[in-house]
């Protein structure tokens, strides 16, 4: 009997690993199963942009993936059993359970409204495909002088506030931020944001928290209210709760707690990746979300799978996290370097060079994603170590440590 792989999640992290495996293990060996709610691959590093209408490709996962013995399964997961090692999905073919040998839990994360009344009613997000799109109709339909107000400091606030304003000058664009803008950035990035900012004729609230969203405007703090017509909320992401209601051992804020090879610390044939992973990097803190820690976290992972599937050692990667990269539009960018205690260094690249730099990470990514087959090796690995029989109960911490 082959060893059944199933990869939950068909995202930057979930896509490369899947295709990784396929590339690295003998097919007489393994079966892979990716299971995704959406037919395709999205790039959503891109959805601020196809949010503000330029147009974003679509790679369909069958096509990815055909030729390479990953099978695809288009469903929605709503429950994983890690004792019996089953994972419960719902698609077009109705409710199904498939089982396991080797999990990677890939299921990466989307907005989090932290309970804010009336985001989920009136507000809008870039967190997939399905709500870009439907910001995209909502932004096609206001005229010139409509009010957009983005909710949010972070990465994803700062890249589509600049995109929707770049895109649609005849609209009124504004930014809320809970503290100052690019606080996190060094002086000098912070001040060439600003100036970015300026010049696409965006409009910042600093130390402003929106408390409410209502149609046509949104509250802040202290009862002031904001004109919008659109609210889009980046107000952060959260992780989906399956993984804490399955008794994976989880962080407090959901994220699935592994060891320093993505391995799950309460049940050892779980491994995580991207946003759902609580790993520790190289600075003592846990990786932020990002594709950057989607690409480390998937590499270290299916390394780890590998090697403990061929009985051979485990490699370990670094996880160090060197910066952001940040689009300000299609044609300026901001790219912040950071230093071992994830510290803005206090130079930073911009304009062109960023714009350059900022395109070839967003190509490089999807690409090599999208060609999963290449640099496909003439000798796959046979396995040597498959589990004998399924556990009856999960292993102790203890156990896992010392299976490690």
């Amino acid at each position: 009997m082959r060893h059944r792989i199933v990869v939950l999640g068909a995202g930057y992290a979930g896509a490369f690993a899947a295709g990784n495996l396929a590339r690295r293990l003998s097919a007489d060996d393994i079966e892979i199963t990716v299971v995704n709610a959406a037919p395709e691959f999205v790039e959503r590093m891109r959805m601020h942009q196809l949010a503000s209408g330029h147009r974003v490709e679509l790679r369909p996962l069958t096509e990815m993936f055909a030729d390479t013995g990953v099978r695809v399964r288009v469903a929605r997961v709503t429950g994983l059993d890690p004792e019996r090692r089953t994972v419960a999905v719902t698609g077009e073919d109705g409710d199904d359970e498939l089982e396991y040998d080797t999990l990677l839990y890939a299921l990466g994360s989307t907005v989090d409204r932290h309970g804010v009344p009336g985001v989920a009613e009136h507000g809008y997000d870039v967190a997939g495909l399905p709500s870009a799109a439907r910001l995209r109709e909502r932004l096609a339909e206001l005229g010139a002088g409509g009010t957009v107000l983005v909710v949010g400091e972070g990465l994803t606030g700062i890249e589509t506030a600049a995109e929707i304003a770049e895109a649609r000058p005849d609209l009124k664009v504004a930014l809320a931020a809970r503290g100052e803008l690019g606080a996190w950035l060094s002086p000098k990035a912070r001040r060439y944001l600003r100036r970015s900012y300026a010049r696409l004729g965006i409009t910042v609230h600093e130390h402003t928290a929106v408390e409410a969203v209502e149609p046509g405007r949104a509250i802040a703090a202290g009862g002031s209210a904001l004109p919008a017509e659109v609210t889009v909320w980046t107000a952060g992401f959260a992780v989906n709760p399956l993984a804490a209601a399955s008794g994976l051992e989880v962080a407090a804020d959901g994220r699935i707690t592994v060891d320093r090879t993505m391995r799950s610390v309460s049940h050892p044939d779980v491994y995580v990746a991207g946003d759902s992973v609580h790993a520790i990097g190289v600075n003592g803190h846990p990786l932020p979300m990002s594709c950057a820690s989607a690409g480390l976290t998937a590499l270290q992972a299916t390394s780890a799978i590998i090697a403990r599937l061929t009985g051979r050692e485990v490699p370990v990667s670094g996880l160090k996290y060197y910066g952001n990269h940040i689009s300000l539009g299609q044609r300026d960018a901001l790219v912040q370097m950071v230093d071992g205690e994830a510290r803005s260094k206090s130079w930073y690249l911009g304009g062109r060079t960023a714009v350059q730099f900022k395109a070839g990470v967003l190509k490089g990514s999807a690409w090599t994603i999208a060609h999963p087959t290449y640099g496909l090796p003439k000798r796959r690995r046979h396995l040597t170590a498959v589990p004998a029989q399924r556990p009856t109960q999960a292993p102790t911490p203890k156990s896992v440590r010392s299976a490690a």
